[in-house]
């Protein structure tokens, strides 16, 4: 696989996911208790996501804010 597909590949997944983390900030503000729960939760899970990603770019000896992380 071409590198250069690969990182454009990751980049549009991270910008993707960070764009997801934006979004449910935002309604969070305004949402009703209930759905206060459910934002956390899908927020908890993007960012688990994120220090997975972390976690996976160090052990491959990648600087995860050089890839957006």
């Amino acid at each position: 696989m071409n590198t250069e597909v690969s990182l454009e590949f990751f980049q549009d997944i991270l910008i993707t996911i960070h764009e997801n983390i934006r979004d449910l900030q935002g309604k969070k503000v305004y949402a009703d208790p209930e759905e206060q729960e459910y934002l956390s939760g899908r927020l908890f899970s993007y960012t688990e996501t994120l220090e997975i990603m972390k976690d996976s770019a160090r052990r491959f000896g990648y600087d995860p804010n050089e890839l957006g992380l």
